[in-house]
């Protein structure tokens, strides 16, 4: 686990919809995170099916490229 360093200002919108949302600060910051990492892998998607893919996918976008990019320089 590392730490991030964020604006005071968006720490309290992250705490704000922690609340509202009935998670945890850290949670809301990490739900957070991975919906724009996604965005970014799939921008044509909406939010919906963003959240979707979140929770029927067991690990993000990232992980796979990851483990094709280790898979190809294995092959070489």
């Amino acid at each position: 686990m590392g730490i991030v360093k964020i604006s005071e200002q968006l720490h309290e919108e992250i705490r704000e919809a922690s609340t509202v949302m009935a998670r945890s600060i850290n949670a809301q910051a990490e739900f957070w995170i991975k919906v724009g990492m996604l965005a970014e892998f799939y921008p044509d998607l909406t939010y919906a099916q963003l959240t979707r893919k979140l929770l029927t996918s067991e690990e993000l976008p990232l992980a796979t490229l990851k483990t094709e990019a280790a898979q190809q320089q294995e092959a070489c």
